[in-house]
């Protein structure tokens, strides 16, 4: 059998399990500006040599790599880790080999121990030296065991650099036999051991197969508080009107400042465009439209225009960039929703019939969840042969909405179309637009939620609105903050939506409605709220679902805007804490406690010196009290060290001491606390 031509026979090291690698490599990990990304690996050659192993990393914009040394953990298992600085696209990889330097002086330790003569490993060693000498200077190395001859100048030695200077005395004093003690203690020394660390001798090294990539997003990626409301229903209400006015941008702008002074900073608009005319649907999905009706907003398109196009009366495109404008003024930022399907007024159903499935009829087919008939929606057909033109328009509609000014995404069931066009559509628009963050939608299997994910969405939603008690919520939050998922998959909590009205919350039970919202703002970095209808506590259901009676989706409401109450003042309370804590800006920095009640739930959420102990009775309707163990050894307290822990929700204080305290908590008066840990 012939060798091989592209096998290095030289090369030793073999460099595999690597963490975090995404698939082989297929797909980046996830990160935002100043995040620490740890990787490790397994690294290991034959024989008894040492090894050196390096980390490598750039920038796109970066030319060279730079690297770092690896750490061995144990086990030939190896670590290291470098910060993410700015936005864009960072790549790693692994370089090893065979340590020649640190062998031969954990060689000489152990024969110097045993009593042996190291005269010939003392020249072995003025030859490593002399190769030093060569990678820092290019200068020749000395190679005559003596002292230059007489009347002979040192002239290399001018002007040389430190590191220069002190390899080539070394490397004489190796050679030099006369000095032989002093050359053995300078070669188990730790001055040694730097120069062989600063100018490594590279020696057939093995380069990991894979450039592995982090996609560094902006900020707002890693924390972000998002608020939804219908613009149409966001009109004062009037004396004298019987039927709700229908709402613009300009009402929507007047509740910009009751929006930011509860600490939202994404306003999040379900889709603001024409909604068509055929079948449209009435109040409570009713298949009977009476006259006035608005219809959904998801049955998109009417003869003045599709995706690219404003609802007349909301305002016009100038009108929502100043809605957008203004935002800004409040740091808040407006989300568009992305509803890939069309009214059957729209134009893409008459311009291109061919993006849309037929029936054996020739009539095109309606949207269908079965048993849910959407007779308003057709669906587009993304398996039609005309396909990259389809793409292609998506994407200008995109770009369109970037023009406008829009950079956050909310993306509607992106689970029914192909996994290929988003990686392909969010890359597209991130080239022209590289702050826009796309959030998925999509309650769906999980394997399926965690594909789109790694296809490019920044946010997704997730099951945190069907986990409930304790133990579920403790396992769905391990699996996303331990698991592989941890790298990829940003969490996004919303305790309702406009589409779903839980079973949890249909008591209206305001404890319930307390602990929901806590829960999410606290556990995840990323969250959101289905506006006035949550604040509210809207809960009465659609008979038999988990749907809203009288949906917004449906029929313009009309909110009282003025109204507030004890949820209202724990969400503004908590935004505040959430923007003060550093600790809250981050979802994978979460530690759960052991306590004693199986209905509390306790966690720490640490970020340096901002330490923080959170306490939630799940039980919203009964007094728990447990004892709570506080991880001390993670948060450097001793076993006898007396420490404060102060309530930044009621300003309480308690001194603690040792592991084990005690909590108690009401739901009738506020089912959890938020402790900063003061040592």
């Amino acid at each position: 059998m012939s060798i091989p031509i592209n096998l290095s026979g030289q090369s030793r090291v073999v460099i595999e399990r690597v963490t975090p690698e995404l698939d082989g490599g297929r797909f980046p990990i996830k990160a935002v500006p100043g995040d620490v990304i740890a990787v490790e690996a397994d690294i290991f050659a034959d024989g008894h040599d040492y090894l050196a192993v390096r980390l490598l990393y750039k920038h796109t914009d970066d030319t060279t790599w730079r690297e770092t040394p690896m750490t061995l953990l144990g086990n030939d298992r190896w670590g290291a880790s470098f910060v993410v600085e700015k936005q864009g696209r960072y790549t790693y990889t692994f370089e090893g080999w065979v340590d020649h330097l640190a062998s031969w002086q954990h060689e000489i330790h152990l024969k110097v121990a045993d009593g042996q003569r190291i005269t010939s490993e003392l020249l072995a060693g003025a030859q490593y030296l002399d190769k030093m000498l060569e990678r820092v200077s290019g200068s020749t190395p000395l190679i005559n065991s003596k002292s230059p001859a007489k009347g002979k100048k040192k002239a290399e030695s001018i002007n040389e650099s430190p590191d220069v200077s002190g390899l080539r005395e070394m490397a004489a004093l190796f050679r030099d036999e006369s000095r032989y003690d002093e050359a053995v203690s300078v070669a188990e020394s730790d001055q040694f051991t730097f120069y062989a660390n600063r100018y490594p001798e590279r020696q057939h090294p093995t380069r990991y197969h894979q450039e592995l990539a982090v996609e560094v997003d902006r900020a707002k990626a890693g924390f972000s508080t998002w608020y939804c409301l219908f613009p149409r229903s966001a009109s004062r209400e009037e004396v004298g009107r019987t039927v709700p006015r229908h709402g613009t941008f300009r009402d929507v702008e007047a509740l910009l400042p009751r929006i930011s002074g509860m600490g939202f900073d994404v306003l999040y608009l379900p889709p603001i465009h024409p909604i068509g005319h055929a079948h449209r649907k009435g109040k409570n999905n009713s298949v009977v439209c009476q006259p006035g009706e608005p219809g959904v907003p998801y049955g998109i398109g009417s003869e003045e225009g599709g995706h690219d196009a404003i609802h007349a009366e909301l305002g016009t495109v100038d009108d929502f960039k100043h809605l957008i404008a203004i935002a800004k003024n409040y740091d808040m930022e407006v989300a568009m929703d992305l509803a890939i399907q069309c009214s059957p007024d729209h134009p893409w159903a008459k311009q291109h019939p061919e993006w849309f499935k037929k029936r054996p009829d020739g009539t095109i087919q309606y949207a269908e969840n079965p048993p849910k008939k959407y007779q308003d929606i057709y669906p587009v057909y993304f398996e039609t042969e005309d396909w990259r033109n389809l793409w292609e328009e998506l994407k200008r509609v995109l770009l369109v909405w970037g023009s406008w000014g829009v950079r956050m995404i909310r993306v509607d069931n992106p689970h029914t179309k192909p996994f290929a066009f988003w990686e392909w559509i969010i890359a597209e628009v991130k080239k022209e637009y590289p702050d826009m963050i796309f959030l998925s939608e999509a309650f769906t299997k999980p394997k399926v939620m965690q594909e789109l994910a790694k296809r490019g969405f920044a946010h997704s939603y997730t099951y945190y609105t069907w986990r409930n008690t304790k133990a579920e919520l403790q396992e769905y939050l391990t699996e996303l903050t331990q698991s592989e998922m941890k790298y990829y998959f940003r969490p996004n909590f919303w305790p309702t939506t406009h589409d779903i009205n839980p079973y949890s919350l249909q008591s209206g039970h305001e404890p319930q409605f307390l602990i929901r919202y806590f829960l999410a703002a606290t556990l995840s970095s990323n969250y959101g709220i289905y506006g006035p209808s949550f604040e509210l506590m809207e809960h009465v259901p659609f008979p038999g679902k988990e749907e809203y009676l009288n949906s917004e989706k449906y029929e313009i409401r009309l909110w009282d805007w003025d109204k507030t109450n004890k949820l209202t003042y724990l969400i503004t309370l908590t935004n505040r804490l959430r923007k003060e804590n550093a600790a809250l800006q981050e979802t994978n920095n979460l530690t759960f406690c052991n306590v004693s009640d199986d209905a509390i739930m306790a966690y720490i959420k640490a970020s340096g010196d901002n330490r923080l102990l959170i306490a939630v009775n799940t039980d919203a309707y009964q007094r728990r009290a447990g004892m709570v163990q506080v991880p001390i050894w993670q948060l450097g307290i001793s076993q006898d060290q007396s420490y404060t822990v102060r309530d930044l929700l009621t300003g309480a204080y308690y001194t603690w001491k040792g592991e084990w305290n005690y909590v108690e908590l009401d739901p009738y008066v506020l089912p959890m606390h938020l402790f900063r840990i003061e040592v």
